[in-house]
């Protein structure tokens, strides 16, 4: 059984040709090294569901705890 993956915050810098799916300066990605390694990003889109999208589209954040736990439990 695969361990699930680690949620972290990036923030979307642009949207070219995923403007349906991709809100700038919104999502949570997931950790995936193997996407990473082939310069993609597991990303929870605005579907809610998470695909694939180019690494390059974003920028890691850093939150405080208290923050990155009242955003997860507000998901």
């Amino acid at each position: 059984m695969s361990k699930p993956l680690s949620k972290h915050f990036v923030v979307c810098v642009q949207n070219e040709g995923y403007s349906a799916s991709l809100e700038k300066r919104k999502n949570v990605a997931l950790r995936d090294r193997a996407a990473e390694k082939h310069g993609q990003l597991r990303v929870i889109d605005a579907s809610g569901d998470d695909y694939l999208y180019p690494k390059a589209f974003f920028r890691s954040i850093a939150l405080p705890q208290s923050i990155k736990k009242a955003v997860l439990a507000a998901a």
